[in-house]
């Protein structure tokens, strides 16, 4: 967790210039907050990324040059520990798969109250994953009308369910760790069960693995 006095460094990578320009001036004006650097598109962004390392990106999709999947990927490989949230707005429903693909650590709308985005970066910033409940339902909805095998995963264990849902609220191994009374360890090991027997990649995959087989609820 960052100290109390450190701000929270972000960057933000966007085409739109009345937008990047607006977000920035919101977040600047908050105490814990630090805009480290502006991007109009991937390629920008990428080349400012070597010199500017943030601690959380805000990331459009949809951009010129070179979108948000390229530039994710491309700065996940310079930095697999950047943080990454998605700027969305509800047409970009085909692009969340390849998204949570890439890696990235939560999606939010881009209307969405600048409280709700504050909260995302903190959270993020600390740890954890934040994901809009709307996009979710929007991603859900697409994979079970493209739902494409129909293969029974392997039943997660008690343990694992439990897990599973510490993991969507949030919790880092070492959090799951302590609430559960079992070493990281432990955790770590429950955790690469959970992603080798739901098939998903990441975090942000599991959570759509859990709200899809109604573990959780949003």
């Amino acid at each position: 967790m960052k100290n109390e006095r450190e701000k929270i460094k972000v960057f933000l990578v966007d085409d739109h210039t009345l937008f990047l320009n607006g977000l920035a001036m919101l977040l600047n004006s908050m105490p814990e907050m630090e805009v480290a650097g502006k991007a109009f598109n991937g390629k920008e962004f990428i080349e400012k990324l070597q010199d500017n390392m943030p601690d959380v990106v805000l990331m459009d999709i949809a951009m010129p040059e070179m979108d948000g999947i390229e530039a994710t990927r491309k700065a996940l490989e310079i930095n697999p520990q950047l943080k990454i949230i998605t700027l969305s707005m509800y047409d970009d429903q085909e692009y969340y798969t390849k998204m949570v693909q890439c890696g990235v650590n939560g999606f939010i709308l881009k209307d969405s109250d600048i409280q709700e985005v504050r909260t995302a970066i903190s959270t993020v910033a600390d740890g954890g994953n934040y994901f809009s409940h709307e996009l979710l339902r929007n991603l859900i909805l697409t994979q079970k009308l493209k739902e494409h095998h129909n293969t029974t995963e392997e039943e997660l264990s008690g343990r694992e369910l439990e897990i599973l849902i510490e993991i969507c609220q949030g919790l880092s191994n070492n959090e799951i760790a302590e609430k559960l009374f079992i070493s990281k360890r432990t955790v770590e090991k429950h955790r690469a069960n959970i992603l080798l027997k739901t098939e998903c990649k990441n975090t942000a995959s599991l959570v759509v693995y859990a709200i899809k087989n109604q573990l959780i609820e949003i």
